[in-house]
């Protein structure tokens, strides 16, 4: 499992879980990613959403269709 562990108080964390074959990146604000069989993969994706959605600069734009 994957845990963002330099988090402070009211800041979102993201981990890895898994189910049978397969690994879902999820987060503590309600973000979760497709199911991959590789964990890698689903690590990869957390890392991403935490540095687009949650970096300090986030500037979050509703007109983001990519989630």
């Amino acid at each position: 499992m994957l845990d963002s562990a330099d988090i402070g108080p009211g800041q979102d964390r993201t981990t890895t879980v898994e189910k049978g074959s397969f690994s879902t990146a999820r987060c503590t604000c309600g973000w979760y990613g497709p199911a991959r069989r590789a964990r890698g993969i689903a690590r990869d994706d957390a890392a991403a959403h935490a540095t687009a959605r949650h970096s300090p600069s986030d500037t979050s734009d509703s007109s983001d269709s990519s989630h």
